[in-house]
């Protein structure tokens, strides 16, 4: 059934892009030389959105310095066939290269600052670029440049702007198809991840910071692309086209549209763009409407108008997937997954923050194939080693490594890439992506150098898709989540939310597994299920630590356990040792407990 209705969405997809596509290419019928010129430049504006959706609404950075990146296409054209006397296509290929370097530039700022910060920070490039074009000589200062020539194609006079529409209309369909593409394949998930929680995106092995100046490179692309269209359009160019005014506009597009969806930033595009030009006359009524409508829709639709029916089918989804969907049960591993792996050994690791010193000289080998639990009080820094072992945090003194590879040092994505896979105390799931989607973001190893397949092998990336896709459906029906593949993570219950991110965290393939607190929030039906699973994943060669305060838990499960406090080791033996030590007992089990329940329980659990 679900084929079936997923086969039926398709073609109706296929259907709706088939009519646009006719309507489009014999839109200009019906029009006079002046409509015909508002489209062209609502289309230079779609293109220009669809580059600012990828930077901000697919991959969560905010750039203001979208029509600099505008303005720099224009203005390199512009110098180059006017000043420079080189061909119009040729000066289109160094305009591009410049807004390329451009992005680069400005994403540069991406690795060290994110938010609202990020946003002052383009914006004030982007008035930096205005304020030079507007003084500098070989810009034509204020008065700008005109005399740009019309692009030569074939013999077409691309000076009727009817057949320059269809000049648009090409480069644009293939812009919005690849960024589709990007958006629906590896990258794609790879820049949402990042924009829905950055720290998990690394830790499932996504290169963040490479991941940011892809999203600042591919908007000034677009950027570049829009503006030499708009170049070879106009035939003149000045500051005033690209000034903060319509950056605003443009973010307005975006918002209003649905920044998440590369068709609601068309559509946004285009639709205000025809209202700016309806309202010409009232243009100062006309920001004060725009500005209100971008507060509405950011107030009551967050993903725009595009966004409206996604949110109406997923809680018609949800209602399905509540009075369908099952859990089901976990598929063990066996022998075909065997994960080569060495000790973990930690040596004098330290970490201060500023007057607080969280870990203070911890020290623990853990022997392959081993559960290790990591108990203490709360503030003991048992979430703080994971986070130094994990490359979250850099630690301040000593080592970590596992077998011959050292882990300090390292950047998340780094380790992930090195075998290290872990969860989070509080949920850290991808709340835009799939079930399937989160697990997919895991199994994506590919190299960030292979992104080049986007450009000139298309075909490779849809064959690893398959491959990815083909090992995600495997994954879900080994945790029993094939039900909920395409739902929401948030819309799910805690305890299978806990289960997914358990099934994401081996998607990675790792050799060692770090769990914060697995079993927080769950019943006890769902704790004897994670046993199973734990010691399944343990089975099959993957070495597993794990921070636990349900101590029943720890004892039953756990080979050895290590007790943490004020940031140092106070006891470490098997269970049954640790549980009687008088440190261990005043310093965290308290004096009510009852060692000898736990001596007792762990020789039961551990009888033949």
């Amino acid at each position: 059934m679900n084929l079936l209705l997923r086969n039926r969405f398709l073609g109706t997809k296929v259907l709706a892009v088939a009519v646009v596509a006719v309507v489009a290419w014999f839109l200009p019928y019906g029009l006079d030389t002046y409509g015909i010129h508002v489209l062209n430049i609502a289309v230079v504006f779609a293109l220009l959105a669809v580059g600012l959706g990828l930077a901000m609404g697919v991959a969560g950075q905010i750039n203001l310095a979208q029509v600099a990146f505008f303005g720099i296409g224009s203005y390199a054209l512009a110098i180059f066939t006017t000043s420079s006397g080189l061909g119009f296509w040729v000066s289109a290929v160094l305009a591009m290269l410049a807004t390329a370097l451009a992005g680069l530039f400005v994403g540069i700022p991406a690795l060290r600052v994110q938010s609202h910060y990020l946003g002052i920070v383009t914006l004030g490039l982007a008035l930096a670029f205005t304020n030079w074009v507007t003084n500098a000589g070989i810009a034509g200062g204020a008065e700008g440049i005109s005399g740009i020539p019309v692009p030569p194609l074939f013999g077409v006079d691309l000076s009727n702007e009817y057949l320059y529409y269809y000049l648009e209309l090409i480069v644009f369909a293939l812009a919005v198809a690849f960024a589709v593409f990007l958006v629906r394949t590896a990258l794609g998930r790879r820049l949402r991840a990042m924009r829905d929680d950055p720290l998990a995106a690394g830790a499932v092995g996504a290169p963040v910071p490479v991941l940011r100046m892809t999203a600042f490179l591919a908007a000034s692309v677009y950027g570049g692309a829009a503006g030499v269209l708009y170049a070879g359009l106009i035939h003149y160019i000045a500051p005033e086209t690209f000034s903060v005014a319509n950056m605003f506009l443009l973010l307005a597009m975006v918002i209003i549209g649905g920044r998440h969806s590369i068709v609601g930033c068309v559509v946004g595009a285009i639709v205000l763009s025809l209202v700016r030009e309806a309202l010409s006359d009232f243009s100062v009524y006309a920001q004060l409407g725009y500005g209100a409508v971008v507060v509405l829709m950011v107030v009551f639709a967050p993903t725009g108008l595009a966004g409206l029916p996604g949110r109406i089918l997923g809680v018609l989804r949800r209602r399905k997937t509540g009075e369908r969907a099952v859990l089901g049960a976990f598929r063990p591993y066996g022998t075909e997954r065997t994960v080569a792996g060495g000790a973990l050994e930690i040596s004098e690791i330290t970490k201060q923050f500023r007057g607080l010193r969280a870990l203070d000289g911890v020290s623990l080998s853990v022997a392959p194939g081993e559960i290790r639990g990591i108990v203490g009080p709360n503030g003991s820094g048992k979430t703080t080693l994971f986070n130094v072992i994990s490359g979250i945090y850099p630690a301040t003194g000593g080592t970590a490594s596992f077998g011959e590879r050292v882990l300090t040092g390292r950047r998340p994505y780094q380790l992930s890439h090195l075998g290290l896979a872990r969860t989070f105390q509080n949920l850290r799931l991808f709340g835009q992506l799939t079930v399937e989607e989160n697990l997919l973001v895991a199994l994506d190893r590919s190299p960030m150098r292979s992104l080049w397949r986007y450009v000139l092998w298309p075909v490779g990336v849809w064959r690893h898709e398959r491959v990815l896709r083909r090992e995600a459906a495997e994954l879900l029906d080994r945790f029993g989540l094939r039900d909920f593949a395409g739902a929401a993570p948030k819309s799910l219950p805690y305890g299978i939310q806990r289960r997914v991110e358990l099934a994401r965290a081996m998607a990675a393939k790792p050799a060692l597994l770090l769990l914060d607190e697995p079993a927080a929030g769950l019943n006890g039906q769902e704790v004897g299920q994670l046993q199973e699973i734990v010691r399944s994943i343990r089975d099959s060669g993957v070495t597993v630590v794990l921070i636990e305060h349900n101590m029943g838990l720890v004892m039953s499960l756990c080979d050895r356990v290590t007790v943490l406090a004020s940031g140092g080791v106070i006891a470490e033996g098997t269970p049954a040792e640790v549980a009687v030590r008088p440190e261990v007992i005043e310093a965290y089990l308290g004096d009510s407990f009852d060692a000898a329940e736990v001596v007792r329980a762990v020789e039961e659990e551990v009888a033949p």
